[in-house]
């Protein structure tokens, strides 16, 4: 973004690092804004739709599972330069135009999910404290796993496994890249993780014409899921019960344990701080993941170790915007020292 600016030699009415944050306070009090879309699409289910075409076009089950791995790997990099312009388009009319860094602004909000993730899962919280059946309901919108073969403590664990790994995706990664490379980062990002959610699972269908965004999807997130990681072991001194240095441990120890090469440092830590034990085996629509346990403590976790989760992801929360106002510290810092 930064780069954009120098190019055309225009300056930006918001410093990138100071918009990012401003971003970030925004989506913490209006979470998802289900009435901004009630007449238009959410961009990301825009996106979603071109990705379901591009599966239904080029993703046949009659092709061989070379053919089916080159167009899926034609479909990222189609997915990836549409998205990219339309980031560079918006940095550079936040760059050319004095208003269009609330385009920009705009687009943060949107494609950052903190408060978005701490509602869904508040929610599960809210149901499993009225019945079973309320918290089966809530945890089906935010896992892939079969909601009917758990019980409370499984919808418990599923909601906390979802609060530490989506903490990657959904807040700590889009806040790195952005910081990175600005707009065009943010999309690319948000298009890639949109592309593995739906395309890049371990499946007859997606095995060949999914490897591409899965792998892609993996590699974006080494540094994120780590940060994230990192995150919920600072925050942990401060959330109920919380426990530093077991997350430390835990999430050095168990990190490797999980299926996905990324999830397991967040969901490591989580469990380490919170004293319980997550993954393990658990029942999808498509098959049974019999994977070992992540962490020492007990797996049966409880609507009251979602409510420490809730805590302890909003201190991490908090860390991570804090990071990005010491850089922008640093940054402003700079030209007054020389």
């Amino acid at each position: 973004m930064l780069l954009i600016g120098l190019i055309d030699g225009g300056t930006a009415a918001f410093d990138p690092l100071v918009l990012l944050l401003l971003a970030l306070l925004l989506d913490a009090y209006l979470g998802d804004t289900p009435w901004l879309f009630k007449r238009a699409r959410h961009p990301v289910a825009l996106l979603g739709n071109v990705i379901d075409w591009l599966d239904r076009k080029l993703n046949r089950d009659k092709r061989p599972e070379m053919d089916r791995a080159v167009r899926g790997a034609v479909a990222v990099l189609a997915v990836v330069a549409l998205t990219g312009g339309l980031g560079l388009g918006v940095a550079w009319l936040s760059f050319a135009h004095p208003w269009g860094w609330i385009v920009e602004l705009f687009c943060i909000v949107l494609l950052i999910a903190q408060r978005g993730l701490y509602d869904h899962v508040r929610a599960v919280r809210r149901g499993l404290d009225d019945n079973l059946e309320a918290g089966r309901e809530a945890v089906s919108h935010i896992v892939g796993r079969d909601p009917q073969q758990l019980d409370s403590h499984g919808v418990a664990r599923a909601a906390i496994e979802s609060t530490a790994e989506n903490f990657c995706d959904g807040v700590v990664a889009p806040v790195f890249f952005y910081v990175l490379f600005g707009a065009p980062g943010l999309f690319i990002y948000k298009a890639v993780n949109t592309m593995d959610s739906m395309i890049g699972h371990r499946t007859p269908k997606y095995r060949a014409f999914g490897m591409t965004a899965a792998r892609l999807d993996d590699v974006l997130n080494l540094i994120p899921a780590r940060l994230s990681g990192l995150f919920i072991c600072l925050g942990a001194p401060f959330a109920p019960g919380g426990q530093p240095w077991q997350a430390i441990k835990v999430m050095l120890r168990d990190a490797g344990k999980h299926r996905s090469l990324n999830a397991g440092w967040p969901e490591g830590a989580m469990a380490g701080a919170l004293g319980l034990a997550l993954a393990g085996p658990r029942r999808y629509a498509q098959d049974v993941a019999r994977d070992p346990w992540i962490g020492h403590g007990t797996a049966k976790a409880t609507a009251g170790d979602i409510g420490r989760a809730l805590y302890l992801y909003a201190v991490a929360c908090l860390i991570n915007a804090g990071w990005v106002a010491a850089l922008a510290v640093v940054r402003f810092s700079l030209p007054a020292a020389g």
